[in-house]
């Protein structure tokens, strides 16, 4: 189980941004060094079907969804793939692995079955799970079998009333919509709850005091406490 802890999970978001290159290997290495319990990221795939980790839809004035994966790393060196994370991760086996997937709603281009794909093929059972703004991509997610969780990313209140539609396992808010009650009320629908982006050690503590399960942050000191 992903969240089976009494503790709050602490996961850096994007890795360290402060540290490194957001969403690089030096970034995430960097926040598995400071003592965090893994990492949330964002994925995209290119036109060649290349899952890329990166957080917009463009990179160097290039749509990622419309560039081939060899065009992009020439552009952007950095940039990993998907694939090149799991390395890394199997290097550290207690380490876990928040997967936003991007998308393109309503429209798909086939990244909700690259993914899973992919997270069948790197067995990191246990480890990860997939969380997204998009409704419809959380349901392609469902219907191409994915065997990990899946959340859904909330950044206004309203968006709590998809919660029963949906077949999530847990969900994502952004940390000011969350109180004592509201975690309470989430965790008796048997959801799994993971706050962003906690940067204060004051609201880390707080938001931990309310049983959130986890904690995204750029912050590995104001997370660890």
């Amino acid at each position: 189980m992903v969240f089976g802890s009494p503790s709050s999970l602490r996961l850096g978001h994007r890795g360290v941004p402060g540290a490194a290159r957001e969403n690089t290997i030096e970034s995430f290495r960097k926040a598995l060094q400071a003592g965090l319990d893994g990492v949330e990221l964002d994925v995209h795939r290119s036109k060649d079907g290349v899952l890329v980790v990166h957080h917009d839809a463009e990179i160097e004035g290039h749509l990622i969804a419309q560039t081939r994966w060899d065009d992009l790393k020439q552009q952007a060196p950095w940039l990993p793939r998907l694939d090149e994370v799991f390395e890394l991760f199997d290097q550290h086996p207690a380490a876990k692995l928040n997967i936003e997937l991007k998308s393109e709603p309503p429209m798909t281009d086939g990244r909700e079955q690259a993914l899973v794909k992919a997270v069948s093929a790197w067995g990191g059972r246990g480890r990860v799970w997939v969380s997204c703004f998009d409704p419809l991509a959380l349901i392609r997610l469902k219907r191409e079998g994915l065997e990990a969780p899946l959340a859904l990313l909330l950044a206004q209140e309203e968006m709590f009333e998809l919660l029963d539609c949906l077949p999530i396992q847990g969900v994502h808010p952004h940390f000011t919509l969350l109180n004592k009650d509201a975690v309470s009320a989430l965790k008796a629908k048997g959801l799994f709850v993971v706050a962003w982006t906690v940067n204060s050690k004051s609201a880390a503590q707080k938001l931990a005091g309310w049983g959130v399960d986890g904690l995204i942050g750029d912050e590995p000191a104001e997370l660890v406490f």
